[in-house]
């Protein structure tokens, strides 16, 4: 589907969960720094479309999996931002129940798979699931995420082999926000274009630009229905761009100020959609500025649940662990 094959209110529907997304997360860095929020925290502040984008190109039923980095899509899957923001200040009314924290957070419903914290771990895992749907004879698909760092994973490979080998229906999406933990791409990978890594796998392989809401929307729509008729894995690579640092513990000095104003400036996707809302008149700019009051007041409300839920009971160290089968 092109840009103008979508109604206004699909329009205003993207640009209001990509914005709940950058009001999120710029919520969250403001909690942790208050320590409120402890662990790890990662946010995704400037990767807003790859998230909105492919949830949107998705169909009911499909599911997803991806790395630490996982609030904006558990959002962009339409759960409850109360409940994630709890789960993020550790309190019991959190979707883990307060166990989980920032890097493992899940909703089954929505058929979102966490949240993993260990680099790549989710791969194999989302390769799983794509065994479990072909086996169930499933029309659905499993869309996969990783960063550019977890690319170089021993892990990563074998789960494209198996994929392959079995015509799983996964979509791999490698986030390229060119940086991986701190060592840019260039510095720690030979072959930079990481949308040929499943080449030697028969996994065909296709660059975005992941700042971009409808080419991330056209491109992946487009490859879903490819993997959901049976062909096999396909893998995206999407060049997106992190304005924050790894994690809140990292201060980016790796890259340059004007660097990051430059993609702030001229590439930002949540300014790019609003241009096209208000140059194609979707909206106004006036309409555009009570959005974001929504969506500011919205994000407030998660911060008050969190606030004023309880922490978990010392009883819930010992729920969970095991699941017994009667």
């Amino acid at each position: 589907m092109k840009a103008g094959n979508f109604t206004k209110e699909q329009v205003i529907g993207f640009y209001r969960k990509m914005l709940l997304i950058r009001r999120f997360e710029e919520k969250a860095g403001q909690l942790y720094g208050m320590g409120l929020i402890g662990g790890f925290c990662h946010l995704s502040i400037g990767q807003e479309a790859v998230a909105v984008g492919t949830q949107a190109a998705s169909k009911p039923g499909d599911a997803f999996i991806t790395s630490y980095r996982d609030h904006g899509l558990m959002l962009a899957c339409n759960s409850d931002p109360n409940v994630v923001m709890a789960e993020l200040n550790g309190k019991e009314t959190g979707c883990s129940k307060g166990k989980g924290g920032s890097m493992h957070i899940f909703d089954v419903e929505k058929n979102f798979f966490g949240g993993h914290g260990i680099v790549g771990a989710q791969v194999p895992i989302g390769t799983g699931i794509a065994f479990a749907n072909k086996y169930k004879k499933k029309d659905n698909v499993v869309f996969t995420y990783f960063g550019d760092g977890a690319a170089n994973q021993g892990q990563v490979y074998e789960s494209f082999n198996m994929a392959s080998l079995w015509k799983l229906p996964v979509v791999y999406i490698i986030e390229n926000n060119e940086y991986a933990m701190g060592t840019s791409v260039q510095r720690s990978t030979l072959v930079t274009e990481l949308y040929k890594r499943g080449e030697s796998f028969g996994i065909p392989g296709k660059q975005v630009d992941g700042m971009d809401f409808f080419s991330v929307y056209e491109v992946t729509s487009e490859i879903a229905e490819h993997v959901r008729g049976g062909k096999g894995p396909l893998l995206l690579e999407m060049k997106t761009y992190r304005y924050r640092g790894h994690s809140m513990s990292d201060p980016a000095t790796y890259r340059s100020k004007e660097e990051v104003e430059d993609m702030k400036q001229n590439h930002d996707p949540i300014s790019t959609l609003k241009q096209y809302i208000t140059d194609n008149k979707i909206a106004s700019d006036e309409e555009c500025k009570a959005i974001d009051k929504e969506i500011r007041d919205l994000v407030k409300k998660s911060e008050d649940f969190a606030k004023n839920s309880k922490e978990p009971g010392i009883d819930e160290l010992y729920t969970d662990v095991y699941k017994f089968v009667s």
